[in-house]
């Protein structure tokens, strides 16, 4: 499934647009932990976090994966913004809860792989 089909279906907010929206979601990770992420997480996977902070980018990018999902209406600070922009990681926001947006994505991932 693509990540702008994603962002269309879950109403996704785009915080970052120099991303690849054409890019091709692979899977889920939710976690807080950067650690974890960085252990865990497979290319293209889309994360979702409540972490804002500017080390955020620097995993995704890491993982090559596919954007980041900002839960709980968080906002990042600005040189986050800009590392996201820089990098080229879609940046996107929900003011649902990870518990919310993870259990949404997986429908819509598993939907999709049934209809293939």
């Amino acid at each position: 499934m693509k990540l702008k089909e994603i962002i269309e279906k879950l109403q996704l907010r785009v915080i970052t647009a120099q991303g690849g929206f054409e890019t091709e979601v692979t899977g889920g990770y939710t976690s807080d932990l950067l650690s974890d992420v960085m252990a865990n997480s497979q290319k293209g996977n889309i994360w979702i976090t409540l972490q804002t902070h500017q080390n955020i980018i620097a995993v995704a990018k890491l993982k090559e994966l596919s954007g980041i999902v900002l839960v709980k209406g968080r906002e990042p600070d600005e040189e986050t913004t800009n590392k996201a922009e820089e990098e080229k990681i879609p940046l996107l926001s929900s003011k649902e809860s990870a518990f919310s947006i993870t259990g949404k994505l997986y429908k819509l991932i598993s939907e999709k792989k049934i209809d293939a």
